[in-house]
């Protein structure tokens, strides 16, 4: 029965990282591409890694599959945003059926400088808690000192 969980994990996991490697060869862009790769990828080797504890059956085994899970499903979509944002800036062109552009209005090509939209905004204003002020805004205000009475 074990050789049946076993084999459809790994055939799972294969199939989905099959899938990821067509769709890095087959889509028009680089975000649809990081996008396949990123997604059925970290998915088909978490199958995999998960097919490899049940294997073995051995805790030092399993803890080192679910490490490269656990590295792999962290580190995979982080990478692709990355790389991702890199191409756009770079200049890497979007596919002409791209429906929505998020940066567009905010980045200039030109000088190579992205544009939040909170530019020109007053800073936030210090917030106590209780007694004393959070640290992270102590700077922003200074309190008033007391008069002696």
């Amino acid at each position: 029965m074990i050789e049946w969980i076993l084999s459809t994990f790994m055939i799972v996991g294969a199939a989905l990282m099959l899938l990821a490697a067509i769709g890095i060869i087959r889509l028009p862009d680089l975000p649809t591409r990081m996008h396949a790769s990123t997604k059925s990828g970290a998915l088909g080797t978490s199958l995999i890694m998960i097919a490899v504890a049940l294997a073995f059956m051995d805790t030092a085994v399993s803890a080192r599959a679910f490490a490269i899970i656990s590295f792999i499903i962290l580190t995979a979509p982080v990478a692709a945003h990355v790389i991702g944002r890199a191409g756009y800036f770079v200049g890497v062109p979007l596919w002409e059926g791209t429906v929505k552009d998020a940066l567009k209005e905010s980045y200039d090509p030109e000088t190579h400088q992205l544009h939040s939209g909170l530019e020109g905004k007053e800073p936030r204003k210090s917030v106590t808690y209780g007694v004393a002020e959070s640290p992270a805004t102590k700077d922003l205000e200074e309190p008033e000192p007391k008069k002696p009475e």
